[in-house]
């Protein structure tokens, strides 16, 4: 149990890891409000929290301003894998600049203390290895990514301008490739895929020929660091990676789950998509140093969880974002 209990606003906390916030921040006992718009997100990954008496859930769109009292913020809203931020790539910038305005113009009024979760995207394909946060990145700023790359690029200069500018008490994060349950199962991230594809028995499709690397992060590790980061000293801001630093080919996780799953799947190539990174592996010597974080969760263990996740899923609940015309005007409407 903390020693003050806070009013903490999670945006996007019906997603994927702003819902993981929100449980473990009420657990704690603060006064949780979790707002969302609900386009990538499910209200079932918080309806368990639903009952509680310091968790509140509103239906909110981050890109208009907030009026809210808060001692907290951790501005988790935008669309976060390829299919979704480039469903509607405008809103998506939308999302990374406009919310940022929002939540910054906010946590300056009531004094609040905000964190930003930004993302190893803004390395684009990266030419350091591993990433460490002096290195700049690689970015196209014209390609079918920059809407997600540059939007997160633009709210990290937001942050610190407000913290330079207006003395806002700021944390910026940049979260590496994170799996676990309540991933969206329509996300096209590999994790998902790769377990949905095999549960199903159908090929494992792989981009490219696998030699891609990626370094996954538990659920759960992350929330930790996420937390470290927003109680640590004030005196650093960041940005810091959060992620794990084991890294492993895409072929490699594809192989584990396979055998995992015990599934007859085949795996399949096909062409590697414009701009994806071919290495990304996250330098945490800063996260250890600064806020004693580092994962602890072995890939195979997390797995084992999430697939379990998966294997038990109704996936009636979901919906892929380009299957669903009415959504897509409602989207386009907002552009």
């Amino acid at each position: 149990m903390p020693e003050t209990l806070k009013r903490i606003l999670v945006t996007g906390g019906a997603g994927f890891l702003g819902s993981h916030l929100c449980e473990r921040l009420v657990d704690q006992g603060h006064d949780v409000i979790c707002l969302d718009n609900f386009f990538t997100s499910q209200k079932s990954n918080v309806e368990h929290l639903l009952g509680k008496a310091n968790f509140e859930l509103i239906r909110h769109d981050v890109t208009h301003p907030l009026w809210l009292e808060v001692d907290q913020v951790y501005n988790m809203a935008c669309p976060a894998s390829p299919v979704h931020y480039q469903f509607n790539p405008i809103k998506t910038m939308k999302v990374s600049v406009m919310g940022a305005i929002n939540v910054l113009g906010m946590a300056k009024r009531c004094k609040a203390k905000v964190l930003q979760a930004s993302t190893s995207e803004v390395y684009g394909d990266p030419d350091v290895h591993p990433q460490p946060e002096s290195y700049r990145g690689n970015v196209n700023p014209i390609g079918i990514r920059a809407c997600y790359d540059e939007g997160k690029r633009a709210a990290e200069t937001l942050f610190f301008d407000y913290h330079r500018a207006n003395g806002v008490n700021i944390r910026v994060i940049r979260i590496f490739n994170t799996y676990g349950p309540r991933m969206h199962p329509y996300d096209g991230r590999v994790v998902s895929n790769f377990i949905l594809q095999a549960l199903r028995g159908e090929d494992i499709t792989i981009y490219g020929d696998g030699s891609q690397t990626r370094s996954f992060c538990y659920v759960d590790d992350l929330i930790n660091g996420i937390m470290a980061m927003m109680n640590g000293p004030d005196d650093f801001p960041g940005p810091v990676n959060l992620g794990n630093p084991h890294e492993f080919t895409i072929r490699q996780l594809a192989e584990q789950i396979l055998e995992m799953v015990d599934s007859k799947s085949e795996l399949r190539e096909l062409p590697l998509p414009a701009d994806d990174p071919t290495q990304r592996r996250p330098d945490i010597s800063l996260a250890k140093k600064k806020l004693g974080w580092e994962p602890k969760i072995e890939l195979r263990e997390g797995l084992a969880k999430t697939i379990d996740y998966f294997a038990n899923l109704d996936l009636r609940k979901f919906r892929k974002p380009t299957d669903h015309t009415a959504h897509k005007s409602s989207m386009l409407a907002t552009s």
